[in-house]
């Protein structure tokens, strides 16, 4: 049905009394759980809450349409359908409510992500995926709005892919041939988000089994829909994407109330039908919903709303209006719903009550041990200090957290520090090791993947060359690399602008299209940000995708949901969900301000989470494709834009060699100054290093290869242990990624106190690059520059041996 119709039968699945008061439980379930988590966060039990209040039915009848191995990307309203689906319980509801850091109690994120932030454990003990299509899935929230719809578009690509390409069709733990819908949800305000547009423009394009719901309560928090949406409708604005009929490509779009049980029962049931069967994307435009505790318990909304607004919105309250349509129909009588209300209030008490206690219990238990420990020391040093105030403050505490118990160790411990060590000092430090590690556990474990698929355990297998083999334009030897990994895996596929016809605008997949087909390869609009959205919804669903931003300038459009969603997911879930994204992109030396940028910092600062390689040349990206394609982890290649027709020799092995990360290697050895660089700098710093030679000054130069990881063996600090000064050189802003380079090895490799001179970084202009050749020589490190700054510091060394050139 699209927008332009206006009724709908009465009720059209076939659904019985148990299931209309099933659903009436679960509505007045989630109702009092919102109420009761508000009071929860004025009693000071929680930090902050947001819930679903007044979305309740809608989400009841999304549930009903929702089945095995389906998928969903919403937002923090959802707890209903969560519920509904079999995926959340009302104790885990309020563990992640109080921050519960035990993932069996809160197994969405362990505790790590606010309340309302939903996820299923896509992975098992081991981190490998489950059967996916005999349970029902929920790819894990993130706070920013709009955010979940990237991913989305990813979840309902792979359902294409599934279904079309026969290859697939035998991973059937995956996808049951493409049958499956990916069901997003986001607020009205939020359709205003770039991310909302872009991808439903490309749903639309790529027709596939998206299905989305706007839950629209006229307000994004105290903003009205007039300041938010033209016309103040989505669904009017939309409409253009209202597909002719039956087999012509575009949307079904469809208007239902929010609080018309038997409509939005009907309407989800047609929707999710169409996704399903036809592949075609839907738009549900859920309207008259109410938000009765207002956006959150930040603020009022009686600051905000009108009395008649909120007249209103009482009246119209979903739950009433359910109420209302049972009596009516005779589907339950006024002390059947009376009873279900009560009850439903009881069952959200008791699970609110043991939910407290699997929390909190434990950080007694925990508080308890160490005021045992603190009083043994206190025993052993008298009373004359503060210490007993201390103990005694932590052991009075009503409603400790473990931060108040190490807290209270590492004070005790400072008091102590002068006094001779006893038994109970020793017990002391012990315990508060053990804290420390087991809340690195909780809080801090789980960035990266814990799998034996994990980058560290790739085998490296060297590069093999056979004799005689030509020269031939780098760009050619990723083609090889790319063809043979294809070849061998058939859940790999590439896609980004000018990927799939021209093989990419750099020609390493000219004739891949042609070879694997235009599922395997395949051209995308110009859209960064649903590019790498569509990779990572593919890549939960255990596909391999290679999604491709055309320079490196232009990953500015897609870090926010690299940072946000991609990069931080294995730790937002930990190690419940992983998404081993590729993400290939080409920056460095060209030409110009949009072409030739290298934003490091701002990559290192934004992505922890992924792997960021900068190869020198194609033979080590190719390498780097090797090894992150038989990982299970996110990955940034930035390969040198300048070096796609500079001659290399393809290896024989070319789609088997594997590169470790991590691993810098050396260029050149030297014993005056070490130079660490990477990626088209490496050829900047071994010319000058061989004009140095010339004057008598030895270079050892150093390439990085990977930025994250950064030199796991210290290499560098032991050049550095032999050179004595070092220069960090690269074409980043000054303060950028050298400095980033010089914290790793002058702090945490300790290489400092190799020093004999001032460490120097050689960085670009603090301005994007100049065109022209004249703009890259006068706004980028050069071949003099190089020399310049090592020679200065062996001037400083040795002024006779090396007098000032200037």
């Amino acid at each position: 049905m699209s927008a332009a119709e206006t009724a709908l039968p009465a009720l059209a699945t076939s659904l019985t009394k148990a299931d209309f008061l099933t659903d009436y439980r679960l509505a007045w379930e989630s109702r009092h759980a919102s109420l009761a988590g508000r009071k929860e966060v004025f009693m000071g039990k929680a930090k902050f809450g947001i819930f679903g209040d007044g979305k309740e039915v809608p989400q009841l009848a999304m549930a009903r349409a929702f089945q095995n191995g389906d998928f969903r990307a919403g937002y923090y309203r959802d707890q209903t359908f969560m519920v509904a689906i079999g995926q959340l319980t009302w104790e885990q509801y309020f563990a992640q409510l109080y921050a519960n850091p035990d993932a069996e109690a809160e197994p969405a994120t362990a505790g790590r992500a606010m309340n309302g932030h939903f996820a299923t454990r896509m992975l098992d003990e081991d981190g490998n995926l489950r059967d996916l299509t005999h349970t029902k899935n929920s790819s894990a929230d993130i706070s920013p709005t709009g955010g979940q719809m990237p991913r989305l578009l990813g979840l309902a690509y792979a359902s294409k892919l599934f279904r079309q390409n026969p290859e697939l069709h035998r991973f059937t733990q995956l996808s049951n041939h493409g049958n499956e819908v990916a069901f997003g949800t986001i607020g009205n305000a939020s359709t205003s988000e770039g991310m909302f547009f872009e991808a439903l423009n490309a749903a639309g394009v790529l027709q596939v089994p998206m299905l989305m719901s706007v839950w629209d309560d006229h307000y994004g928090i105290s903003v009205p829909a007039e300041y938010q949406t033209t016309k103040q409708s989505i669904s009017a604005i939309m409409a253009g994407l209202q597909r002719d009929g039956e087999g012509e490509p575009g949307f079904e779009i469809y208007v239902v109330r929010g609080w018309d049980y038997a409509s939005l029962v009907d309407t989800y049931q047609r929707a999710a039908a169409v996704c399903r069967e036809q592949h075609v994307p839907v738009l549900v435009h859920v309207t008259e919903l109410t938000q009765p505790q207002g956006h959150s318990t930040s603020g009022s909304h009686e600051r905000y709303k009108s009395k008649d607004r909120l007249s209103w919105e009482e009246a119209h309250d979903c739950l009433h209006k359910l109420r209302e349509w049972l009596l009516a129909e005779g589907h339950a009588t006024e002390l059947e719903l009376d009873d279900i209300e009560k009850t439903a209030a009881a069952t959200i008490k008791t699970a609110r009550t043991a939910a407290w206690a699997a929390f909190f219990d434990p950080i007694k238990a925990e508080r308890d041990e160490a005021v045992a420990l603190l009083n043994k020391l206190v025993a052993d040093h008298g009373t004359e200090n503060s210490m007993h105030d201390l103990v005694e403050q932590l052991k009075t505490n009503p409603t400790p957290i473990r931060a108040d118990i190490v807290r209270t160790l590492r004070r005790a411990l400072r008091q102590v520090r002068t006094e001779k060590r006893s038994a109970g000092r020793r017990a002391i430090q012990r315990h508060l090791e053990q804290l420390l590690a087991e809340n690195a556990d909780r809080y801090n474990s789980n960035l990266f993947s814990q799998s034996e698929l994990a980058v560290g355990n790739i085998e490296e297998v060297p590069a093999t060359f056979a004799p005689g083999a030509p020269q031939v334009d780098g760009r050619e030897v990723l083609q090889a690399c790319f063809d043979a990994n294809f070849q061998r895996d058939p859940l790999i596929f590439a896609i980004g602008e000018d990927v799939g016809k021209i093989g990419d605008v750099n020609q390493a997949f000219a004739g891949l299209q042609e070879k694997f087909g235009e599922l395997r390869i395949t051209d995308t609009g110009i859209r960064e940000c649903t590019i790498i959205g569509q990779g990572i919804g593919a890549a939960l669903r255990g596909m391999r995708p290679i999604t491709e931003i055309q320079y490196l300038d232009y990953l500015l459009y897609a870090i926010q949901i690299l940072s946000d969603d991609l990069a931080c997911l294995q730790y937002r879930t930990k190690g419940g969900q992983k998404a081993p994204l590729i993400v290939r992109t080409r920056g460095h030396r060209l030409e110009g301000i949009w072409h030739s940028g290298s934003p490091m910092q701002m990559i290192l600062g934004s992505i922890r989470g992924m792997h960021v390689c900068v190869p020198r040349n194609m033979t080590q990206a190719a390498g780097f494709y090797n090894t992150l394609l038989r990982s299970d982890e996110p990955a940034l290649v930035i390969e040198c834009l300048n070096g796609y027709r500079l001659k290399e020799t393809i290896p024989a092995n070319v789609g088997e060699f594997t590169l470790p990360l991590g691993r810098p290697e050396v260029l050149q050895t030297g014993t005056d100054v070490t130079v660490v660089t990477y990626g088209s700098m490496c050829r900047i710093v071994m010319d000058a290093a061989k004009q140095l030679a010339e004057v008598g000054i030895s270079v050892e130069v150093i390439d990085v290869q990977t930025l994250l990881p950064f030199d796991t063996d210290h290499l560098i600090a032991d050049s550095l242990q032999k050179t004595n000064r070092v220069v960090f050189a690269d074409e980043d802003v000054p303060g950028g990624a050298t400095a980033f380079m010089m914290q790793h090895v002058l702090d945490e490799q300790g290489a400092y106190r190799f020093l004999d001179s001032q460490p120097r970084c050689l960085a670009a202009q603090a301005h994007r690059p100049a065109y022209s050749s004249d703009g890259d020589y006068f706004s980028k490190p050069n071949v003099e520059d190089v020399f310049d700054t090592v020679y200065e510091l062996m001037s400083e060394a040795a002024p006779e041996k090396f007098p000032d050139i200037y």
